[in-house]
């Protein structure tokens, strides 16, 4: 595989920059020249993905020496990248060649600004869930999938002790799990061993919205005030009284894990991948648990598109199915942590926490009764309104004690404002329709 190039016709980064802040987007182009600064030239490849410095770096090297041509690799921020692909489509002058991004980036695009990519040959193995996102309800595909990542469940070997008689780890219930963070707070002289991410950085909205709800529900908004949802909050209530009461403050697990401070941690894999530290071997990843209507999970799924008027939809396509070989898929999982979405052997020499990951992912996308549960999908700015409807019912009901009724009633209608506004619809679990109603 030949390595990206220094030099190379067509658009430069600094022409899709200078054009950026010519279009009126401002703080779009601060974003991207804010972290990207040393993408070259070529065919640019705008991302919303491996923003942070030293993430956009490692990226850019293993791009380097995956692809074909010359690319130049610059990251965007989820919001001005619709609005600057919607701008230049709309406009019939598109400076860029090929697009990366979440299913909720591509999906609200999908149609009038993306190419149909159903004839460009990715690797094989792809999960048909993913391939049905990437039609977003039509019969054609707007992008590729690229990668994912999700969120699983850490247990040190002193925790694994306390499981309760006959659970299995792999196939845990949420029942299991109580019992389990009730053992092992027991054993552990009365303090709690397990934690969860609930500090102001961290991702328990996300536990709320694609682990525990869908467990329970089999929805995230059509059944967010259901008696099933009750339900799911008067679990959560019961194993918060087991759980650490110092996890208002953790946002990467990894860090109280690995420290000793706790025994049990659920998490993005991302903010897990420290937790073992040099004694792996004393470590498990496990799948989520499950619950009456299955096991939920979510999955960040990434995907690879052609906006319309590519510079160069031949090159574009090369680089996707350059991106979508099993080498290059477990170059990124080394370079900057995101799993194959292909079939793809996980090598040995992978950091051990990797690999441990990587099992526990699998096993929960291909469980049976699993409920895909997607990030948020066409809420743009206003997704900020959404994501604090979901912590501030956990502040209320699990931290405060509120009446679990009233605080879902009164959350629904925060909810409900945001859809009426936007008049979008659903996400996974939820049933597709025209427009979201909150139940």
């Amino acid at each position: 595989m030949r390595a990206a190039r220094l030099t190379g016709s067509g658009p430069t980064r600094r022409t899709v920059l200078r054009g950026l802040f010519l279009a009126g987007a401002t703080s779009t182009a601060a974003g991207c020249v804010g972290f990207a600064t040393t993408g070259g030239d070529g065919m640019v490849f705008l991302s919303t993905q491996f923003r942070p410095v030293a993430e956009a770096e490692r990226f850019r090297s293993f791009l380097a020496g995956a692809v074909p041509g010359s690319v130049s690799y610059v990251t965007i921020e989820e919001g001005p990248f619709a609005s600057q692909v919607q701008s230049q489509v709309g406009a019939g002058r598109t400076q860029v060649g090929l697009l990366g991004g979440s299913h909720s980036d591509l999906a609200p695009l999908a149609g009038k600004y993306l190419e149909d990519v159903s004839g460009v040959q990715a690797g094989q193995g792809i999960p048909e869930e993913f391939r049905a996102l990437a039609r977003a309800g039509t019969q054609q595909s707007w992008y590729v999938p690229w990668a994912q990542a999700s969120f699983v469940l850490a247990a040190h070997e002193d925790a694994m002790a306390h499981l309760p008689p006959g659970a299995d780890p792999e196939t845990l219930t949420y029942d299991q799990l109580l019992d389990w963070a009730i053992a092992a707070r027991q054993a552990n002289g009365n303090r709690p061993v397990l934690g969860l991410p609930c500090g102001p950085k961290g991702l328990i909205h996300r536990f709320l919205q694609g682990y525990l709800l869908p467990s329970f529900t089999g929805g995230q908004i059509t059944t967010f005030r259901s008696p099933e949802a009750v339900t799911a909050w008067q679990y959560l209530k019961e194993l918060w009284a087991n759980t650490s009461p110092s996890s208002t403050t953790y946002d990467f697990m990894q860090e109280p894990l690995q420290a000793g401070a706790v025994k049990i941690g659920w998490d993005h894999v991302a903010r897990l991948v420290s937790a073992p530290g040099d004694e792996p071997q004393r470590w498990r990843m496990l799948s989520a648990p499950r619950g009456p209507r299955g096991l939920g999970y979510m999955a960040v799924v990434l995907g690879l598109a052609i906006p319309k008027g590519s510079t160069d939809r031949r090159q574009a396509e090369q680089v996707i199915q350059a991106l979508s070989t099993p080498q290059a898929q477990v170059g990124l999982l080394r370079s900057n942590g995101f799993f194959p979405v292909v079939d793809a052997q996980i090598p040995a020499d992978l950091p051990p926490a990797l690999q441990m990951e990587a099992g526990a992912v699998q096993r929960q996308r291909d469980a049976p009764g699993s409920v895909l549960s997607l990030l948020p999908v066409g809420l743009g700015t206003r997704e900020g309104e959404v994501t604090k409807a979901f912590k501030d019912s956990f502040q209320a009901i699990v931290l405060d004690g509120a009446d679990i009724r009233s605080t879902l009633d009164s959350q629904a209608r925060v909810l409900q404002k945001v859809f009426d506004d936007l008049k979008v619809p659903c996400w996974a679990p939820d049933p597709p329709s025209e427009r979201c109603e909150v139940g």
